[in-house]
C-alpha cells in the first residue's frame, strides 16, 4: 500500500500515532475522534513499513462487529491476514489448538442454568432477574474470584441477594456447568490463561506468532483479560493500547480504566497519544459536555469541534413528568419535520424501568420508536403469561402480580434490572385498575395499543450503555434528576463518578441536536454543566383560568381532533402559557416562543396569531 494512502486525511495527532510502529503507545482516545481510523492506519504502516508482518499482529476488540469492523478497514488499506478479534474468540482458537482435551460446550448465556437455581431461592429472591445474577457472577469470575474466596473477596461490594444466598447460586452455578460439561465466557479465559501457566512450549510459539499487539477499548479491560493479555505479551512492550476513561461505565462487570491510565507507568517511555479533534459534534454540543471535563478525572482530553456550528442544547425543567413527555414528542415532531429521520433519533434512559413512559408517549403520537419494549421485559412477558394459564380476569392482576414477587415498597439495594422489573409489575396493577373488569384478551389488546409494538424503526429508546459507541443526529436525555443519574444504587465516590462519566457518554452521541430536561429533584450534574435548575414555573404566570389562555386550548383540542393526534403533539401546556405572556402579535414575534420551532410556525403560526386577535 502507498505511504500517501496511510495517512491521507489524518490530523496530526492521528498522525503521530500512526507513526509509531514500535511500542508501546497509548492512544488516549476521545469520543468522535476518528480512534478506528488510527487504530487501522497504525497497524497498516506497521505493515508497510516492515516492522511486522501482518500475521505477526493481534488486534484485539470487545465485540465481533468492531472485529468486522477491523478486518474490512484493513483490507479496504489493502493489508490482509492480520487476526482481528475479541479476547474471547482468540482464546478459544488457542484452546483448540494446544489443548489435549476438548473445550466443551460453550454456553451461550448464563440465564438459564441460573433461573432454575434462583427458582430454588426463598421469596422474594427468587423472582430476582437472571440477569443479575449473571452480572455478579461475571463480576466474581473477571476478578478470578472462585466461589471458596468470593465471601472474603467481597469488601463494599454490595451481591443482588444475600451474601449466603449469592455464595450458594455461584457454587451451584460452577457445579452444574461441570456436570452437564459446558464451560462460559469467562472459563475460555481462564482455561487458557492456566494453560499457558502449565505448558511453556504453548506460550512460547503463541509469543513467537503474535509479536505485536493492538487493544480496542482498552478502559474497559478486567482483570481477567489483563492476565491473558500478560501471558501473551512476556516481558516484550509491542502493545497499542487505545481507549478513552472518560467512556468507562462497565465497572459492575470488573472493567477498570486504571489499566489504561497506568500505561505510561508499567511502560516508561511509552508514546502518549490524545486524539482531541472531534468528527462527531457540533462546537456547541461539544462545549456543553466539555463543561464535565474537570470532574472527570483520569487523563483530560478536551475535544475541538471540526463540524460546522449549529444550534445549542435545549436545556429546561417541568413541573411533571407528563409536560417533560410532551415536550420530547414536540421536539421529535419539529426535527422530523425539519428533515431529521426517527431513526437518527434517540432517546437514553438510565434504566430500562423509563422507556415505558416514553413508549406510551410515542405511541400516542404516532411516533415509531425501537429499542427496549415495556410489553417484551420480564415483569410483564411474565405476568401475562401467569394471568393467561390462570384463566382469570384483569382483576386478578394484582394478586398474580404478588404471586410473581411484587413488592410493596423497593429496598435501596435491589440492582438495576430487579427495580425495572418491579416497576414494570407495579405499573401494570395500575393500568389494571385503570382499565376496570374485562377479559385477558382484552386488556392485553388495550395494552398494546396503548404501549405499541416495538416496530425496529424509528426513535431508538436505549440505555445510556447500550448507547455508548453509538451516534445520533438528535439526542434526548430526560429525566437528568437524582435518583435517576445518578442511580439511587450509586452510594460512593466511585460509583458517583461512573454516574458522570454515563452522563458524558450520553451527551457525547449527540451530533447536532441535544434535549436535556428534568421535572423531578434536579441532577446534581446539571449544576456542573453550568445550568440553573429553579424550579420550573407553573406556566410561567398565566392562570389556568384565564380566558385567552382558554380559547387556545380550546383551538387546540379542535385541531387536535381534526388531525387525529394528541393535543399536546399540537402545543404543550407550557408553550401555550408563554403565547398568552407575550402577546406576539407577527409570525416573526410568534416565531421567539419556546416551542414554536418552524415547522409549527408554518403549520399553525396564521391559526393561532388568529385566535389572539379575536380573544383580544
Amino acid at each position: 500500500m502507498p505511504e500517501q494512502a496511510i495517512f491521507d486525511g489524518l490530523n496530526p495527532e492521528q498522525r503521530r500515532a500512526v507513526e509509531a510502529v514500535r511500542g508501546p503507545v497509548c492512544i488516549l482516545a476521545g469520543a468522535g475522534s476518528g480512534k478506528t481510523t488510527t487504530i487501522t492506519h497504525r497497524v497498516a504502516n506497521q505493515v508497510a513499513t516492515g516492522a511486522f508482518r501482518s500475521d505477526e499482529i493481534l488486534a484485539v476488540t470487545f465485540t465481533d462487529k468492531a472485529a468486522g469492523e477491523m478486518r474490512a478497514r484493513l483490507e479496504a488499506l489493502g493489508v490482509t491476514g492480520v487476526r482481528a478479534s475479541t479476547f474471547h474468540s482468540a482464546a478459544l482458537g488457542q484452546l483448540r489448538f494446544f489443548s489435549p482435551e476438548p473445550v466443551g460446550k460453550i454456553l451461550a448465556s448464563k440465564a438459564l442454568p441460573l433461573r432454575y437455581i434462583g427458582n430454588s431461592l426463598p421469596r422474594p429472591y427468587r423472582f430476582r432477574p437472571a440477569a443479575d445474577l449473571a452480572t455478579e457472577v461475571e463480576w466474581a469470575k473477571n476478578r478470578r474470584i472462585e466461589p471458596a474466596d468470593y465471601l472474603r473477596s467481597l469488601g463494599d461490594h454490595e451481591p443482588p441477594i444475600p451474601k449466603d444466598l449469592m455464595v450458594k447460586v455461584y457454587r451451584d452455578y460452577e457445579r452444574r456447568k461441570a456436570d452437564q460439561g459446558y464451560v462460559d465466557f469467562e472459563d475460555l479465559l481462564e482455561m487458557t490463561i492456566r494453560l499457558f501457566d502449565a505448558d511453556a512450549g504453548a506460550l512460547e510459539q503463541v509469543r513467537d506468532r503474535y509479536r505485536a499487539f493492538t487493544v480496542d477499548e482498552y478502559q474497559d479491560v478486567n482483570t481477567l483479560q489483563q492476565t491473558l493479555l500478560d501471558r501473551w505479551l512476556g516481558d516484550r512492550d509491542e502493545l497499542c493500547a487505545v481507549g478513552d476513561d472518560y467512556q468507562s461505565i462497565y465497572a459492575f462487570t470488573g472493567a477498570s480504566p486504571e489499566h489504561l491510565l497506568s500505561m505510561p507507568q508499567r511502560f516508561p517511555g511509552a508514546t502518549v497519544v490524545r486524539l482531541e479533534e472531534n468528527y462527531r459534534s457540533t462546537p456547541e454540543v461539544l462545549a456543553f459536555a466539555n463543561r464535565l471535563v474537570p470532574k472527570l478525572g483520569g487523563a483530560e482530553k478536551v475535544l475541538r469541534a471540526t463540524r460546522p456550528s449549529g444550534d445549542g442544547p435545549l436545556t429546561r425543567s417541568f413541573g411533571d413528568a407528563e409536560d417533560e413527555a410532551a415536550l420530547i414528542v414536540e421536539r421529535m415532531r419539529e426535527l422530523h419535520e425539519s428533515g431529521t429521520p426517527y431513526e437518527d433519533m434517540a432517546l437514553l434512559f438510565r434504566t430500562n424501568a423509563r422507556s415505558a413512559d416514553f413508549e406510551e408517549a410515542l405511541t400516542e403520537a404516532r411516533i415509531p420508536f425501537q429499542g427496549a419494549a415495556f410489553l417484551s421485559r420480564d415483569g410483564a412477558r411474565q405476568l401475562l403469561k401467569a394471568l393467561r394459564n390462570s384463566g382469570g380476569s384483569v382483576t386478578e392482576v394484582r394478586g398474580v402480580a404478588l404471586e410473581q414477587g411484587l413488592l410493596e415498597t423497593i429496598p435501596d439495594k435491589l440492582g438495576d434490572r430487579e427495580v425495572t422489573r418491579q416497576n414494570d409489575l407495579a405499573r401494570l396493577v395500575r393500568l389494571a385498575d385503570e382499565f376496570g373488569e374485562g377479559t385477558v384478551a382484552d386488556f392485553v389488546a388495550h395494552l398494546e395499543e396503548r404501549f405499541g409494538s416495538n416496530s425496529r424503526k424509528g426513535v431508538h429508546l436505549l440505555t445510556y450503555h447500550r448507547a455508548k459507541g453509538l451516534e445520533f443526529d438528535a439526542v434526548f436525555l430526560p429525566r437528568l434528576e437524582e435518583k435517576e443519574l445518578p442511580s439511587k444504587l450509586s452510594k460512593t465516590e466511585a460509583a458517583i463518578s461512573e454516574e458522570r462519566r454515563l452522563l458524558y457518554v450520553g451527551l457525547t452521541r449527540a451530533k447536532r441536536h441535544l434535549t436535556v430536561t428534568w421535572s423531578g429533584k434536579p441532577s446534581r450534574f446539571l449544576a456542573e454543566l453550568g445550568i440553573e435548575t429553579r424550579a420550573a414555573p407553573a406556566a410561567k404566570g398565566v392562570e389556568p383560568d384565564d380566558p385567552l389562555y382558554a380559547v387556545l386550548k380550546k383551538w387546540r383540542l379542535e385541531t387536535a381532533k381534526a388531525e387525529e393526534r394528541p393535543a399536546y403533539v399540537i402545543f404543550h401546556n407550557s408553550t401555550l402559557a408563554e403565547i398568552v405572556r407575550r402577546g406576539p402579535r407577527s409570525r416573526e414575534e410568534l416565531a421567539a416562543v419556546p416551542g414554536v420551532g418552524p415547522a409549527k410556525l408554518d403549520r399553525y403560526g396564521d391559526e393561532v396569531l388568529a385566535v389572539l386577535a379575536a380573544g383580544v
